[in-house]
């Protein structure tokens, strides 16, 4: 929300450089050697093993292990002959991302007459604005409202044009931790009500957070947290009014992200022009944290089933084609970054293509395919076009030992195959199930099946095979409602947030500003308020909107029944919704 500030307000005016870190410093980690990590190991398994070797520790996106994993994928891909189909005439297709923040030189805090050292006493969050400047401090509890409730005092309690100084977690969730307690969320809502700043106040026992894994937007206040041994003090002075004196410095840093990209180009001179398009994601969740289902760990979660499994089989798929009998279409093959961050890869690259699109004839993603149990893989997407039925019988007919296939409609889902469909491209997902591992530290290279692995491998390849043909099958992508989630974990407006239902699918690629929409759901609130695939959302019934948490926030506020006003670029313009919430059902 845009509001006026006290005059003795001032924007900190040095101007804060991203900080890109190069190629070259994260080579600087050496990668394995390839023939000593899979020495003993050939095939699809070779590959499991080295993309799941602890030294690329996890494989996050823009980080050495991930950039190790990159380069091994290309070197692949060039041995087996493949043409570079990347964005600079090579393997890869680069684009920058967020990789936490930086602490500039112009930190301080000033409490009354008691000056903190930064680093040491308190921390910038790495969200917090980048800003000078001096008000009075006011306590606010935990920062939680629960309007309606006659005992809860922040909910009546003037903020406006104070800075606020409030305590670490949620009292009434289990160990003080919920979506309510974390500290981006408390200084969203401190914003909201047109507080100056926020200032929380770490427990005893815990240390002051890094900056390193920081992505989220910076906020329009600044946000620190000052260690729990100075809490009793600085509390004391906000319950007295004290005034306090306040710069914060902080910068994204930025990293280099990369998709691999090759083809096989097809020996019709006619149907070379048009792809089929076969992907997987190499990116896992490095040591733990955001996405982890062992929450607490900080091991290495080495991702030999997700997504180690469908890169291997990726490769080895390139390698029998490119083996012959050449195929009339040519055969796009990418592995893909960030896809645990929210289809980052993915999205980018059915964004900044470097093929025609247009000519894609579909789309066969394979992520978590090496834990196979009796048989039995599900393929997602036979929604996406009546031909795949009859296709993927006669490919799985052809096997020498067919799978059990369970067909499964959903074209939309948590994984990279959602970017090509909601680009009306048909889309197979292929999937060997869930299990214990899954995101765990656990998920490492001996629990693979590496002979249902091949046998998926084969059934894709198989079906690539007969959309590439010279008298292949044509798909052909049927109209359909895209879901409710979208990608990596993403949350669409119908979380329940006090049962709230809008019915937009959020896209999760980090933007400078707002929220931009992959699509709507059909017969939604938000379609029926006139919402559109690609619009950006700025505004929320009066609340700035700078990325998916202030959108979750603003929501979460919010009831069925509601009326509320959205804003939204479109097309360069700004364009005003009036739109009705709606129930989750």
């Amino acid at each position: 929300m845009s509001h006026n500030k006290p005059s003795w307000l001032t924007t900190f005016s040095a101007t804060l450089a991203l900080s890109l870190v190069t190629a070259g410093q994260l080579a600087a980690q050496s990668c394995p050697d390839p023939t000593v990590v899979t020495s003993d190991a050939v095939g699809t398994m070779a590959h499991v093993r080295y993309l799941s070797d602890d030294r690329l520790e996890g494989r996050a996106v823009g980080t050495a292990g991930a950039r190790c994993a990159a380069d091994y994928i290309a070197a692949q891909f060039r041995d087996i002959g493949l043409t570079p189909a990347g964005s600079q005439s090579n393997y890869f297709q680069s684009f920058p991302i967020r990789k936490g923040a930086e602490l500039g030189s112009e930190n301080a805090l000033t409490i009354g007459a008691t000056t903190f050292s930064v680093g040491t006493d308190w921390m910038p969050f790495g969200f917090s604005a980048s800003i000078g400047l001096e008000g009075t401090l006011i306590f606010g509890g935990y920062g939680l409202s629960s309007p309606g409730n006659p005992q809860d005092e922040y909910t009546r309690l003037d903020i406006s044009g104070k800075m606020v100084v409030l305590e670490w977690g949620d009292p009434d969730a289990p160990q003080g931790g919920s979506f309510r307690s974390d500290p981006h969320f408390k200084a969203t809502v401190a914003a909201g009500r047109d507080a100056i700043g926020a200032i929380i106040l770490a427990p005893d026992d815990s240390q002051l957070p890094s900056l390193d894994g920081e992505t989220r937007n910076a906020l329009g206040i600044p946000v620190v947290i000052v260690r729990g041994g100075l809490a009793n003090d600085v509390r004391a002075a906000a319950r007295s009014g004290s005034r306090s004196k306040i710069t914060t410095a902080v910068s994204p840093a930025m990293v280099e992200a990369r998709n691999v990209v090759a083809v096989l180009p097809g020996s019709d001179p006619i149907l070379r022009d048009e792809y089929v398009i076969i992907g997987a994601h190499y990116d896992h969740l490095g040591y733990g944290g955001d996405g982890s289902l062992d929450p607490d760990s900080r091991d290495i979660h080495n991702g030999a089933d997700d997504n180690a499994s469908g890169t291997a089989a990726l490769i080895e798929i390139a390698r029998s084609m490119a083996a012959g009998p050449a195929p009339a279409r040519s055969v796009l093959f990418l592995a893909f970054t960030g896809e645990e961050k929210g289809l980052w890869g993915s999205t980018y690259f059915v964004d900044e293509p470097t093929i025609d699109l247009e000519s894609a004839v579909a789309m066969l993603n394979l992520d978590m395919v090496g834990r196979l149990v009796d048989d039995a893989v599900t393929v997602f997407g036979f929604s996406s076009a009546t031909e795949w039925d009859a296709l993927v019988d006669a490919a799985n007919a052809a096997l020498s030992d067919p799978l059990v296939v369970g067909k499964a409609p959903d074209a939309f889902g948590p994984s990279d195959h959602t970017s090509f469909a909601g680009k009306n491209i048909p889309v197979l997902h292929f999937f060997s199930n869930t299990h214990i591992d899954y995101h765990r530290p656990s998920d490492d290279w001996p629990k693979i099946n590496h002979e249902g692995m091949d046998r998926i491998a084969e059934l894709t390849e198989g079906i690539a095979r007969r959309l590439a043909a010279s008298d292949g099958t044509s798909v052909n992508w049927v109209e359909q409602e895209p879901p409710v989630n979208h990608g990596g974990g993403s949350t669409a407006s119908t979380s329940a947030y006090g049962g709230v239902y809008l019915g937009s699918i959020p896209d999760m690629t980090p933007r400078d500003h707002g929220l931009r929409l992959t699509g709507v759901r059909e017969g939604s609130p938000a379609e029926e308020g006139g919402l559109l695939a690609g619009d950006v959302v700025v505004e929320f019934d009066g609340r700035d909107i700078t990325d998916i948490y202030a959108y979750t926030y603003a929501l979460q506020d919010k009831q069925p029944g509601d009326a509320v006003v959205v804003i939204v670029e479109r097309d360069g313009e700004r364009v005003t919704l009036n739109i009705t919430l709606g129930e989750r059902r």
